[in-house]
């Protein structure tokens, strides 16, 4: 291979069971270097996805490359390329967290000197040499995710394949496994992440790609899909002395206001037009004797990004 091509490549993959088309002509890149966020409500086709690129599954139509070998004519490289690590895993009474990461050294035929090189080294990586000789189903939810992420490193592999990697953890084990991921990157590593915790996403990862029922509806940067999106928008957040009451039935009487939601003692909304609208409505809520004591709009997030795009679909 000269190098040239996307280290992860999906070319009008299909996967369908029976009349559910759980992968409808998905097509999407990830470079090296690249992290790529992969985002849907649950069914969406996100691990089927994953589970293909995986050689786990084959597709219906299309295909998918890893590092430019095909999933379905070249799977044996493509494993060798590859390092997925599930959503769920299964662990095995008896043995420690060293015995466990040279299982699967074996497994990718590394041997003597370099099989113990790989073993250190993943197990440095991921902070679980202090944890060498302990058994592994004696390990927390966060040392058993670090371990899934070591046995799926144990190859050294360029691509990354990681479903759901952060679930369950606590902020710290979430924080720490983010800053893992963002060092592979740095390493040249080409990885493709889902999850269902969008600002985790949203500070990680340099592309994004929402899926929903099967379908690709959205790909690229955060800012490249909010540009897609009307830009005659803002998002506002109020904050009014004593309480919200009355505040959202008079923003839902104004014709430019649309998204009224209250969280707490803000209220938030989103203002069709631009800054000087904005300043009208403000004006407004105080000619009308509401006490303002903070109005400001905000950047959209990449969880505004989603809930915008997708409908709430299910298949």
């Amino acid at each position: 291979m000269d190098g040239s091509h996307p280290m992860i490549e999906l070319r009008q993959l299909h996967r369908f069971f029976g009349t559910t088309r759980a992968v409808n002509n998905i097509s999407f890149q990830v470079e090296r270097g690249q992290v790529f966020g992969y985002i849907g409500p649950n069914g969406a086709g996100k691990t089927t996805s994953m589970r293909i690129l995986a050689t786990l599954d084959l597709p219906t139509a299309g295909d998918a490359y890893v590092d430019g070998f095909s999933v379905v004519n070249d799977p044996d490289r493509v494993r060798g390329r590859l390092g997925f690590m599930p959503d769920y895993f299964t662990t095995y009474s008896n043995i420690d967290v060293r015995e466990y990461l040279d299982f699967f050294a074996r497994a990718y035929h590394l041997r003597g000197k370099q099989r113990k090189q790989a073993i250190d080294r993943v197990m440095s990586f991921t902070g679980l040499d202090v944890l060498a000789e302990k058994p592994i189903d004696g390990l927390s939810k966060g040392m058993k995710q670090r371990l899934c992420l070591g046995r799926s490193l144990i190859h050294d592999p360029p691509v990354m394949v990681l479903d759901e990697p952060a679930a369950g953890l606590d902020p710290r084990a979430r924080i720490e496994l983010r800053e893992m991921i963002r060092t592979l990157a740095d390493q040249g590593k080409a990885i493709l992440i889902s999850s269902h915790i969008l600002t985790e996403l949203a500070e990680i990862c340099d592309t994004v790609g929402i899926i929903e029922r099967g379908k690709l509806i959205a790909v690229g940067s955060v800012d490249e899909i909010q540009g897609g999106l009307r830009r005659d928008t803002n998002l506002v957040e109020v904050r009014v002395l004593s309480g919200v009451d009355g505040l959202p039935d008079w923003l839902a009487n104004r014709p430019s206001v649309s998204e009224i939601k209250v969280d707490g003692g803000l209220v938030r909304f989103v203002l069709a037009g631009s800054e000087t609208d904005e300043a009208d409505i403000l004006r407004a809520m105080i000619h009308d004797g509401f006490r303002v004591v903070a109005f400001g709009a905000r950047r959209r997030t990449l969880e505004d990004v989603f809930m915008q795009v997708t409908k709430g679909l299910v298949q």
